[in-house]
């Protein structure tokens, strides 16, 4: 059977369903059932690896996070973490500073990730779960590198990724029915006896 990789970039597909207040139950996500909506019945996944950061500003996002996390590598998810840096900027309207938070690494680690793949042969196939164009370089030369291993991409819900469907082997659109039919449910029990229950801003 192929043997087929997932790289999930949690901050792109996050920011998909955050833009729409009809998708945010749908940041309570079964990564596991999503990324099988995108896999044939004839691969096998050899790995499911979700690229993330902790906004370690706020607490209660920090919660929310973690809890999702949890469920995840509860279910074999291999979680790989990156970093917020503050950033200052000046308003364009009245001239002030204030400060914010741009997400870094995210595209690093999923190159790095996949080209650690390709060297060690794990997979036949590896699709990637983004939009984001700076992922275009790693593509482009592992296909050159290694012509009989196939690179997709799984476009978020609502993205267009034009480049990166011109510099993939193939590629795919996330729409609400997968989504919808990926939603983790409500209360969780563990094997332990816990309880793990969904956000309530995410229901």
């Amino acid at each position: 059977m192929p043997r087929v990789v997932c790289l999930i970039d949690g901050f792109n597909l996050y920011h998909s369903l955050h833009k729409s207040k009809s998708y945010h139950k749908y940041k309570w996500l079964d990564l596991v059932s999503f990324v099988k909506k995108f896999v044939s019945t004839k691969d096998n996944i050899e790995g499911i690896y979700y690229f993330t950061a902790l906004a370690k500003w706020s607490q209660k996002k920090v919660r929310k996070h973690k809890l999702f996390i949890r469920v995840q590598e509860l279910n074999g998810v291999e979680v790989i973490y990156g970093e917020f840096r503050r950033k200052d900027k000046i308003c364009r309207e009245c001239n002030k500073k204030y400060v914010t938070f741009e997400e870094k690494q995210t595209d690093v680690n999923i190159a790095v990730k996949l080209v650690e793949l390709s060297i060690n042969d794990r997979y036949d196939k590896a699709i990637i779960f983004s939009g984001d164009s700076d992922l275009v370089p790693v593509i482009s030369t592992l296909r050159k590198l290694f012509p009989s291993k196939k690179i997709g991409i799984v476009i978020p819900i609502g993205g267009r990724a034009e480049i990166l469907k011109q510099n993939a082997d193939f590629y795919m659109k996330a729409k609400e029915k997968h989504l919808r039919t990926s939603r983790l449910p409500d209360n969780i029990h563990t094997k332990n006896g816990l309880i793990i229950s969904c956000p309530s801003e995410w229901r």
